[in-house]
C-alpha cells in the first residue's frame, strides 16, 4: 500500500463510488466494461454515465471495466455522467477490477455542474487494485502491533493510528476518513446507508425524538410505520423508530418526512465509530465483572465492553450490552485498564472507583448506533456517576443531543474525545455538544497529536501517545489517540470534583491543547512492562 504521506490532497488512492443523489431523474447509467483478455489484457471501460435531469440528479454511473487476466492491467473506470440544465455534479465511473498481479483501474471524471445533495463517497483501492475496506479510527483504533501493511477492516482490538495516518496532511486524512466511512457500508449493505454528506446510518429507519400525535400520524399517512416507541424515564425521552416506506431510500425518506410532518423532530439513525469491519469480541476472552462497591467513586463510560485482566482483577465493573449482549474488546478494555487498572507499575488515572460500562457494540459490525447510545447514556445516567466518558465519534444527532443535555441536567460531567481524523473534517460529536467536555490528545513531549480531530470548542488535552494500556489476556499495548486521553481527563474531573479545580491543574501544551493538559503524569511508559 502507498504510503498516505505521499498523496497529500489527493484522494489518497481512495476511489469515491457515487451512492445517491436527491436531485431530479438522473439519465441512465454507462454500459459495464468488457470481459478480461484471455491472455491478461486489461477489459475494457464502461461508457459515461447519463446526462444530469432537469431538477438535477446525476447520471447514473458507469460500470468499471472487468478485471484482467493473472497479469493484466485493471479495467479503466467509466467516464462520468454529464451535466445536466442544473444538474448535479456527474459521478466518476467505478474502478476497474485488478489482475491478481494487474494495477487498479482509473478513475472516471464527472463533468461539472451545480452541486446537489447526493452522497459522495467512495471505497479504498488495495494494492493489487480491487476495491477495498479502509480501517476505522474512532478516536483511536486501527493499527496492529507491527504496523499496518495493506488496508484491513476496522477493528475494536487494535488500539494506534497508523503512521501513514498520523504523518499525512488534513486534508489527506479527512479523505481517508469518508473512504473509510463508506467502507463500512459496502460491508454492510443490508443494514447501513450513508447521509448524503457520507455518513453511516440504519439502511431502513428513521429516529424521532418526542414525537407529537397529530405529527406520527402525518407521517403514516405518508408510508411510515412504527418499529419501536420507547419512553425512557431517566432521561425523559421518547423515542420513536419509524420503518421507512417501500421503494424509497432513507435520504429521500427523510425529505419526504420533513415535508409530511414539518413540526417533527426526525433524523438518521447515525452510526458512532468505532462500528465497522471485524467488530468481533476479543478472541477466548471474557468479561470484567465485579459486585459494585458501595462508597466509591463512580466513573461510566460508553464503548466496546472490557475483558478480564490481571489489571482490573481488583475492579469493581459492571457491564452492560445495547446491542445485544456486552462482548469484551481491546478498545474498551484499554479505556477501562486506564480509568481503573492497576498491576505492578501499570495504574489507571482512577484505580479504586467503581466502573459502569456500557458496551453499545456487542460485536455487531453495524452497531454503535445513536439509539444504542442514547440507551446506554440513560442507565448510566441511572447510576448517578460523576462522570461519563464517552470515547466515540460520529455526527449531530437530534436525539444524541437531547439525551447529553438531559445527562447534563442531572448533574453528571460528559467527556468526549474528539477523533483522530485532523483539523480538515468536520467537527465531531457528542465532543461537540455544549456542556460536553472535549479532550485532544498529546505525546510524551506534550504536542498535541497532528491527526487529532476537532470539536466546536476544546477544553483540555491529556497524554494520548506513547503509552501503555491493557489488552484482553495478560498483556498491554501502546495506544495512541484521542480515546485514550479522554478517560484520563474524565479520572481528574471525578476525583477534583468540578471543571474550574480541573483547570487549575492544567499545564500549558505544544498545538491546540485547549486549556491545557490535564493527567499529564498519567501515562506509563512502554518501557515499564514488556508487552505480551
Amino acid at each position: 500500500m502507498k504510503k498516505l504521506v505521499l498523496l497529500s490532497g489527493c484522494l489518497l488512492c481512495l476511489l469515491f463510488l457515487a451512492c445517491s443523489s436527491d436531485g431530479g431523474n438522473g439519465g441512465q447509467g454507462g454500459n459495464g466494461g468488457g470481459q478480461a483478455g484471455s491472455t491478461g489484457g486489461a477489459g475494457k471501460g464502461g461508457s459515461g454515465g447519463g446526462a444530469g435531469g432537469s431538477t438535477g440528479s446525476a447520471g447514473d454511473t458507469g460500470g468499471g471495466g472487468q478485471a484482467g487476466g493473472t497479469t493484466g492491467g485493471g479495467g479503466g473506470g467509466g467516464g462520468g455522467g454529464s451535466t445536466g440544465s442544473a444538474g448535479t455534479t456527474g459521478t466518476g465511473g467505478g474502478a476497474g477490477g485488478g489482475g491478481s498481479t494487474g494495477s487498479g483501474g482509473s478513475a472516471g471524471t464527472g463533468a461539472g455542474g451545480n452541486a446537489g445533495r447526493g452522497g459522495t463517497t467512495g471505497g479504498v483501492l488495495s494494492g493489487a487494485g480491487t476495491l477495498g475496506t479502509a480501517p476505522g479510527a474512532l478516536s483511536g483504533t486501527v493499527s496492529s502491533w507491527g504496523g499496518p501493511g495493506a488496508f484491513t477492516p476496522a477493528s475494536l482490538d487494535r488500539l494506534a493510528v497508523p503512521p501513514e495516518v498520523s504523518s499525512a496532511p488534513p486534508q489527506a486524512i479527512a479523505d481517508y476518513r469518508l473512504a473509510r466511512l463508506n467502507a463500512l457500508v459496502q460491508a454492510n449493505r443490508t443494514v447501513l446507508d450513508l447521509d448524503p454528506l457520507g455518513q453511516p446510518v440504519r439502511k431502513r429507519e428513521l429516529i424521532a425524538t418526542n414525537p407529537d400525535a397529530v405529527s406520527l400520524v402525518q407521517v403514516w399517512k405518508a408510508g411510515f410505520r412504527v418499529l419501536a416507541d420507547e419512553q425512557d424515564r431517566t432521561l425523559g425521552i421518547r423515542l420513536v423508530t419509524l420503518g421507512i416506506p417501500k421503494k424509497m431510500n432513507v435520504r429521500q425518506a427523510l425529505t419526504v418526512a420533513h415535508r409530511a410532518a414539518p413540526a417533527l423532530a426526525i433524523d438518521y439513525n447515525y452510526i458512532y465509530e468505532p462500528s465497522g469491519g471485524a467488530l468481533l469480541p476479543a478472541a477466548g476472552a471474557r468479561l470484567a465483572a465485579a459486585a459494585p462497591v458501595g462508597g466509591r467513586m463512580r466513573i461510566a463510560m460508553i464503548d466496546g465492553g472490557v475483558a478480564a485482566h490481571p489489571a482490573l482483577a481488583r475492579a469493581s465493573i459492571e457491564q452492560r450490552g445495547f446491542a445485544g449482549d456486552a462482548q469484551p474488546t481491546g478498545h474498551g478494555t484499554a479505556v477501562g485498564s486506564l480509568l481503573v487498572g492497576e498491576q505492578g507499575p501499570f495504574h489507571g488515572a482512577a484505580r479504586g472507583a467503581q466502573l459502569y460500562v456500557g458496551d453499545v457494540y456487542g460485536g455487531d459490525p453495524a452497531a454503535g448506533s445513536a439509539t444504542s447510545i442514547l440507551h446506554a447514556l440513560a442507565w448510566a445516567a441511572s447510576k448517578n456517576p460523576q462522570v461519563i466518558n464517552i470515547s466515540l465519534v460520529g455526527p449531530n444527532s437530534p436525539a444524541l443531543a437531547r439525551a447529553i443535555a438531559a445527562v447534563r441536567a442531572r448533574g453528571i460531567q460528559v467527556v468526549a474525545a474528539v477523533g483522530n481524523d485532523g483539523p480538515a473534517a468536520p467537527p465531531q460529536y457528542p465532543a461537540s455538544y455544549p456542556g460536553v467536555i472535549s479532550v485532544t490528545a498529546v505525546d510524551a513531549r506534550a504536542r498535541a497529536l497532528p491527526e487529532a480531530g476537532r470539536a466546536t470548542h476544546l477544553d483540555f488535552a491529556a497524554p494520548g501517545a506513547d503509552m501503555i494500556a491493557a489488552f484482553p489476556g495478560q498483556g498491554y499495548e501502546v495506544v495512541r489517540g484521542t480515546s485514550f486521553a479522554a478517560p484520563l481527563a474524565a479520572a481528574r474531573l471525578a476525583i477534583s470534583g468540578s471543571y474550574q479545580r480541573l483547570a487549575l491543574e492544567a499545564r500549558p501544551g505544544r498545538g491546540k491543547v485547549g486549556r491545557g493538559i490535564v493527567c499529564a503524569d498519567c501515562r506509563v511508559d512502554p518501557k515499564v512492562t514488556r508487552r505480551k
